[in-house]
C-alpha cells in the first residue's frame, strides 16, 4: 500500500507525501525518485533506518518521523540541506551526532521531545536559523554554551528533564518569546535575566527555585507559571548581624570596579597585570541602595514583586525577586523594602 502511495506520487508529481500510521518498517527504492517532494509525513510507523537514496530528496522542506523506532537522528538527513522542519518525537533517540547538526543549518523547527537524549552536543551552534526548538521529556543534565549562539531562537521547551542549572549565555536568546524549564531541578535563575527583554511566557513550575533574580520584574511578562518551588516566604523574624569586615580581595575588587566602570586607566593596567581579573570582575553586582559596584553579596536579600500591580500579569500573588547588597551599612538604611533571607530550621 505505501509503495502505490509512492508511486502514485510519482505520476501526479506531487508536493506532498502522506505515509503517517502505515506500520512501515522500511523504506523502499522508490523514495529515491521523489526528488520534487516539499513535505514527507512517516510518524507513526516503526523505522528504526532511513536509506541513502533518500539523500536524493534534495528539495524536502518539511520532515515528519515522530512516533517511530530511531535510535538516533538517521545520517542521512544531514545531506537535505533545504529541511526547515524536522519532527523527530517520540522515538528512542539517545544521541544526536555532531555531523547531522551541521547539516541542518536551515531548519526553523526541531521537534526532539520523548526520548532518551542525555546532551546536546555543541554543533547545536550551527542551527543559525533555529526559531523554534523542542527537547523535552529527555535526560539532559546540562545545556551548553553553545545554545546561546542560537540566536533567531523565539520558543525553546526544555521541560521535565533533569537541568540542575542553566547557563548565563542563554540570556543572548534576545529573540526569546516562550520558555519552559519546568519540572527540571533548578535551584536558580542565573543573573542577567534582561537579556530576555522580548520573553512574554516563562514556565519554571516544580523545580527548586527560591528566588528570581534581579530585575526579573523588570520582564515584561504576559504568562509565569512557577507553582511546586520552593519560594522564600515573607515572615518577620529578629536576627544577629555577623560583624561586617571585608576581606582585602573585596577591597580591592571594589575599588578596581569602580575605576573600571569610570574608564580610568588604572582599571586598564590592572587587567594587563592581572589576566584573571576580567572574569572575576565580569561577575560583579551593583547594590540597590547605593548603586556602587562590589564583588561579594554580602547579604542576601529579596523584595516581593505582586505581579499584577508590578507586572501586569492576572495573578495577584507575590514573588520573591532578589536584590544585591553591597553591605549592613547599606541594608540598615530606612527607606527600602528588602527584606534578608534567613534559614530556619524545620
Amino acid at each position: 500500500m505505501a509503495n502505490d502511495l509512492v508511486i502514485r506520487a510519482l505520476k501526479a508529481n506531487s508536493k506532498s507525501l502522506n505515509l503517517s500510521s502505515r506500520n512501515i518498517t522500511e523504506l523502499s527504492k522508490c523514495f529515491a525518485k521523489l526528488t520534487r517532494v516539499l513535505g514527507l509525513r512517516l510518524n507513526n510507523n516503526r523505522l528504526t533506518t532511513l536509506p541513502l537514496g533518500l539523500q536524493g530528496m534534495r528539495q524536502l522542506t518539511e520532515l515528519n518521523l515522530g512516533n517511530n523506532a530511531f535510535e538516533e537522528v538517521p545520517p542521512v538527513l544531514k545531506h537535505l540541506h533545504s529541511l526547515k522542519k524536522l519532527y523527530l518525537f517520540r522515538n528512542q533517540i539517545s544521541t544526536l551526532h555532531p555531523e547531522v547538526l551541521e547539516g541542518l543549518s536551515n531548519l526553523i523547527v526541531l521537534n526532539l521531545n520523548s526520548n532518551k537524549i542525555k546532551t546536546i552536543p555543541t554543533a547545536i551552534k550551527s542551527l543559525l536559523n533555529l526559531e523554534r526548538f523542542s527537547i523535552a521529556d529527555n535526560q539532559l543534565q546540562e545545556i551548553p554554551a553553545e545554545l546561546g549562539l542560537v540566536s533567531k531562537l523565539t520558543e525553546m521547551n526544555l521541560t521535565r528533564n533533569k537541568l540542575s542549572e542553566i547557563p548565563q549565555e542563554l540570556y543572548k536568546l534576545t529573540h526569546l518569546r516562550k520558555l519552559s524549564l519546568a519540572r527540571n531541578s533548578l535551584r536558580e535563575l542565573p543573573e542577567g535575566i534582561l537579556g530576555w527583554k522580548n520573553l512574554k511566557m516563562l514556565d519554571v513550575a516544580g523545580n527548586h527555585l527560591s528566588m528570581f533574580p534581579v530585575d526579573f520584574h523588570v520582564l515584561e511578562l504576559e504568562e509565569l507559571y512557577f507553582e511546586g518551588n520552593n519560594l522564600v516566604r515573607f515572615e518577620l523574624l529578629t536576627s544577629a548581624q555577623e560583624e561586617e569586615v571585608l576581606s582585602l580581595k573585596e577591597h580591592a575588587a571594589r575599588f578596581i570596579l569602580k575605576e573600571h566602570l569610570n574608564k580610568s586607566p588604572v582599571a586598564s593596567r590592572a587587567s594587563l597585570l592581572l589576566p584573571d581579573i576580567e572574569t572575576m570582575l565580569s561577575r560583579f553586582g551593583r547594590c540597590a541602595i547605593c548603586f556602587e559596584p562590589f564583588l561579594t553579596t554580602w547579604v542576601e536579600c529579596v523584595q516581593f514583586i505582586n505581579l499584577r500591580k508590578d507586572m501586569g500579569i492576572k495573578n495577584s500573588q507575590n514573588i520573591p525577586v532578589r536584590v544585591l547588597l553591597c553591605s549592613y551599612s547599606c541594608f540598615n538604611k530606612s527607606g527600602h523594602s528588602y527584606y534578608s533571607v534567613a534559614k530556619v530550621k524545620p
